[in-house]
């Protein structure tokens, strides 16, 4: 359940030779981090509770590494899908920092992983963009794990005696307010048990066919990442009247679809997407405020138009039956739903409970170019999370005037991943020719 960030960085105009080494010695003089990083997790009287960790040690947190020669982008991602295999030892802080040096056109990456526990994908971003700058001048930034909170975040206190004592009584009011949502929450689903009767943009939980990319994982990762403007993105939006990230699971429903063609495992109904939407309604960098819609990604038709119709449809449902429902009642909903079929994410023992197919994220990003200790960010690509029964994840995040995806999954259960970001190219173009843009 750890999540990544890979940062590609290009050398500023006036580096020296020791540039790197440099600011590898800068990096490790920060051996102070600041909340969350100096925390680890404790279990005291069968709650988790996080606590700063008295014997902190930076060299296991921040790593220097150079690639093998000619440091080519297939060297950066091979390394990449090496350390996101690896588990973090539970009993230090969960983070890690990898400076990788070494990579072609005087380029360096920034390697960065974190706990689930610690950030959701918004809050990992905003954390992120807050160690850049928009000054290419500015020197001297500190590194993420150096930097100081906004904010005394209420989920992350160190606990105390008192905090302990009064556990019992922050869980009895915690309940009551999960209580007090569920009249909202069971009128909702009486609703949607009558509208998936009629209504046949409806996605229900139980709709996902068995597929390939719903099999049991290893922990072995394979990590591939690439870069489209998003003008392309928006020209076919507008030209089918549909938002960016309608486009974004139609074109990763067509590269889902020639991919399975290719592995002779395409199901004969559409696979389903799991959308993560965020209830992040504050600036806060910290803790998780996530809920998630189910998409019809149209895999089992041809024709590019048509299934981005389907995409849109079936988002358009999704969103106006949240619009009138408030983020405790979406929680508690989508949790009411997803427990039978957390029986098939957990056991892999009742296929027809699968809940969705595939995790498709979509993270907003910097809208401005930015630096680091005067290092221009030329690249950000997400590295997420695949699950048993889930085997890949799609995540991308926008940078400046790009699109950049990160595609995380298991090594063994899906052969030659790598081959999505083809298909994700020619998904685009068709819908361009079906739209009329080329």
């Amino acid at each position: 359940m750890h999540v990544a960030g890979l940062q590609l960085f290009t050398f500023p105009e006036d580096a020296g030779p020791r540039y790197i080494r440099d600011l590898v010695e800068e990096m490790r003089s920060f051996n102070t981090p600041q909340s969350p990083f100096n925390k680890r997790l404790v279990s005291r009287f069968g709650q988790y509770f996080w606590e700063e960790d008295d014997q902190f040690d930076l060299e296991h947190h921040f790593r220097h590494r150079a690639l093998p020669k000619p440091g080519r982008i297939r060297e950066l991602l091979s390394y990449v899908s090496s350390a996101h295999s690896n588990l973090m030892h539970r009993e230090r802080p969960l983070w890690e920092v990898h400076l990788i040096e070494g990579v072609q056109g005087r380029r360096f990456a920034l390697y960065s992983k974190v706990h689930h526990a610690m950030f959701d994908g918004i809050a990992a971003m905003r954390m992120g963009s807050r160690a850049l700058t928009t000054d290419p001048d500015e020197r001297n930034l500190p590194p993420i794990w150096a930097m100081p909170p906004r904010r005394r975040p209420a989920g992350l206190q160190i606990p105390n005696p008192v905090e302990v004592a009064t556990g019992l009584a922050r869980f009895t009011a915690g309940m009551s307010k999960q209580v007090a949502t569920m009249p909202a929450v069971l009128g909702e689903i009486a609703k949607v048990a009558r509208k998936s009767r009629r209504d046949p943009n409806f996605v229900s939980f139980f709709q996902a066919p068995p597929s390939l990319l719903n099999s049991k994982i290893t922990g072995s990762r394979r990590f591939a990442a690439q870069s489209w403007p998003m003008a392309r993105f928006k020209a076919v939006a507008k030209a089918f009247d549909c938002t960016l990230n309608d486009v974004v699971l139609a074109v990763c429903g067509s590269a889902l679809r020639n991919y399975l063609i290719s592995q002779q495992a395409l199901p004969d109904k559409p696979l389903i997407a799991m959308v993560p939407v965020s209830l992040r309604r504050d600036d806060s960098s910290e803790g998780n405020q996530i809920a998630m819609i189910l998409a019809n990604l149209g895999t089992e038709v041809a024709d590019p138009a048509l299934r981005l119709k389907r995409v849109k449809d079936s988002v358009q449902e999704a969103k106006s039956r949240y619009k009138a429902m408030s983020p405790a009642e979406i929680l508690n909903y989508t949790a009411l739903m997803m427990a039978p079929a957390a029986i098939q994410l957990m056991t892999g023992l009742a296929p027809g409970l699968q809940p969705f197919n595939v995790i498709i994220s979509n993270v907003p990003g910097p809208k401005e170019p930015l630096y680091w200790n005067g290092a221009r960010l030329t690249g950000m690509y997400p590295v997420s999370i695949p699950v048993d029964q889930v085997a890949l994840n799609i995540t991308l995040t926008s940078y400046v005037d790009h699109l950049e995806f990160g595609l995380t999954a298991c090594r063994r259960t899906l052969p030659s991943m790598q081959r999505l970001l083809d298909y994700l190219e020619q998904g685009l173009r068709d819908l361009e020719v079906a739209g009329d843009l080329r």
